[in-house]
């Protein structure tokens, strides 16, 4: 068995903790933004939109830990949580690295990895479904 389909579920874990570290956009938007993008929105919208932002990728990371420990789950968690963090990679330097110096820095790495461990993780478990076995 392939090192990562052998080591997923702690990988999982590690990535859902990680993920779902962003509650503190839900409970302090300001905050967040500020720290994440060294900028600031204002107004009841902006909170509204900024909460409902770090609950979804909260949420993401509460499926990370659920798939961990539920294997027939993993490609359907791993592939929307990994779009998700694609699109939020894209998006980030899409803005040419004015974002890069703050914490949207730091989650564009760490989510650049769990990316490629998805994908590694999907490919490796596809290829062993599709050999037969002896």
């Amino acid at each position: 068995m392939p090192w990562i389909v052998a080591n997923m579920k702690w990988i999982m874990i590690v990535c859902g903790l990680l993920t779902s570290t962003m509650i503190y956009a839900a409970i302090s938007p300001a905050k967040a933004l500020e720290s994440t993008f060294g900028e600031s929105l204002s107004g009841p919208l902006a909170e509204l939109i900024v909460r409902n932002w770090g609950a979804l990728i909260a949420m993401g990371g509460g499926m990370l830990i659920y798939g961990a420990f539920t294997p027939p789950v993993r490609p359907v968690v791993l592939a929307f949580t990994g779009l998700g963090k694609a699109l939020f990679i894209a998006l980030v330097l899409q803005q040419g690295g004015q974002y890069l110096r703050y914490q949207a820095g730091i989650a564009v790495v760490t989510d650049s990895l769990m990316v490629i461990l998805f994908v590694w993780y999907l490919l490796a478990s596809r290829n062993l479904v599709l050999k037969p076995s002896r």
